[in-house]
């Protein structure tokens, strides 16, 4: 059966919000590692972890080339000690969002999973090669969790060749659209971040709440989409009008204007083209009581939970979407 979990841009409200989440039966709480667009994540979970007993945290997904691969393994140790390895699960990406805010390329699948890696190996208390320097987690006991630091690890991937690589390593996968050809063999956890809102009953696509609280994940695919040239999104409602509008905007500062928003609220760009015609782009649009055919869908495609990121009024996305969804506690 399909588990449930959420995920969550960080800002200042985000642990007030994954406490409640854990109050009404989510898995596990991911946050995002988007310092141009929302506050840290690893202070946040942190935050987080100090209003919670039972609830997995971790970032979904860190983008290694952010910090010092010590300071990452820092940070994992420091959410463990906090509270301990079973409730942590790391989800590492190569910066679709996290790298595109600040007009760089996504990491090369040449590097990303040997940066990965090195965390990974100074958690378990061994010596790496970073800079050219053996480097090792000195930390003596009472000053940090006992190596080895062993926790899950999920690796943020939508193509064959990340699918290859998180199976080679041994990771989960978190992935924001499911794909028909998929081949999940080798891999125990899929993870499919969705978007979406459930709608009232006197509610339809079109509705400005609607469009408002699920539109910031459909803009997210034409950002997507418009970033890696791909020719799917000349399939989407409006497309010539979003490739107009963003072809007028300076080429130095694309990204900015483009970004701005992402996964939280509709841009100026986006306002203009996301419409009640795009909402079949999220997967967990709908009625409550479509909900759970579209999850046993989901589950027949290989994915083995949802992480749905709310939007809009959080609260109310939380709740809905876990009632809807069957979970079995209430807040």
């Amino acid at each position: 059966m399909i588990s449930i979990s959420c995920a969550f841009p960080p800002v200042p409200e985000t642990p007030d919000h994954i406490a409640l989440a854990e109050e009404l039966g989510y898995e596990s709480a991911w946050v995002y590692d988007t310092p141009a667009l929302q506050l840290d994540c690893w202070m946040t979970l942190a935050l987080a972890a100090m209003k919670t007993e039972s609830i997995r945290l971790g970032p979904g997904v860190l983008i290694p080339s952010l910090r010092h691969p010590m300071a990452t393994a820092a940070a994992i140790a420091t959410l463990v000690g906090l509270v301990g390895q079973d409730r942590v699960i790391v989800g590492a990406g190569t910066g679709f969002t996290g790298r595109r805010a600040m007009g760089q390329k996504p990491l090369s699948w040449n590097d990303f999973p040997a940066m990965v890696s090195q965390v990974q190996a100074l958690l378990r208390g061994e010596d790496v090669e970073i800079d050219g320097k053996l480097t090792r987690m000195l930390h003596w006991p009472g000053q940090a969790p006992e190596r080895p630091i062993e926790v899950p690890w999920v690796m943020g991937v939508n193509g064959p060749r990340g699918l290859r690589a998180a199976a080679d390593s041994g990771c989960g996968v978190f992935t924001s659209r499911p794909r028909p050809d998929a081949d999940y063999n080798g891999i125990a956890d899929v993870i499919l971040l969705g978007f979406g809102t459930i709608l009232d009953d006197d509610e339809t696509m079109h509705s400005q709440r609607v469009i408002d609280t699920a539109g910031p994940g459909v803009a997210v695919a034409y950002h997507a989409f418009l970033e890696q040239r791909d020719p799917r999104l000349d399939g989407f409602p409006n497309a010539e009008r979003f490739l107009e509008l963003a072809n007028a905007t300076s080429e130095d500062s694309r990204h900015l204007e483009v970004h701005t928003g992402h996964l939280t609220e509709l841009n100026a760009i986006d306002r203009e083209v996301v419409t009640g015609d795009a909402m079949s782009v999220t997967p967990l649009t709908c009625y409550g009581r479509e909900l759970p055919a579209r999850l046993e869908r989901l589950a027949g495609q290989g994915i083995t939970n949802v992480a749905f990121q709310p939007m809009g009024d959080v609260a109310r996305e939380l709740r809905t979407f876990a009632e809807a969804a069957g979970l079995t506690k209430s807040g």
